[in-house]
């Protein structure tokens, strides 16, 4: 079992940058992937980015390449979501998810996931 608790979620004004954490803890050594995916009102989950945990490969939705940035701290089990540019149409609950054995941006495939943290870009 690993649980994933997100943070850094909150209220932004439009071009604000916002750092999300994800904090995994539990059975960490059974990962693949680490992902997030977001959710606003409304609207289906959406892929956000993956990482692999082991070597650190990242893929990202074609929307977010160049503003939004993946990474983890494997000593601290933490991926975090670096988010530059932020647009209204960001605003989402964003979800942290894990994968012991899919390299996937489906999140059918994910295992585990966190409760989510709400960002909120003002215009």
């Amino acid at each position: 079992q690993v649980t994933l608790i997100e943070s850094g979620g909150r209220l932004v004004q439009t071009g604000d940058s916002l750092r999300l954490s994800c904090a995994a803890s539990g059975r960490t050594f059974n990962m693949n992937t680490m992902g997030w995916f977001r959710q606003a009102p409304g609207k289906e989950r959406e892929f956000v980015a993956i990482i692999a945990w082991i070597n650190g490969i990242t893929s990202y939705a074609d929307s977010m390449k160049g503003r939004f940035t993946i990474s983890r701290d494997n000593a601290k089990s933490t991926v975090y979501l670096q988010m530059d540019s932020l647009k209204p149409e960001d605003t989402a609950v964003y979800y942290c998810a894990a994968s012991r054995s899919t390299w996937s941006s489906n999140p059918d495939y994910f295992d585990y996931w966190g409760q989510g943290t709400q960002v909120t870009v003002s215009s």
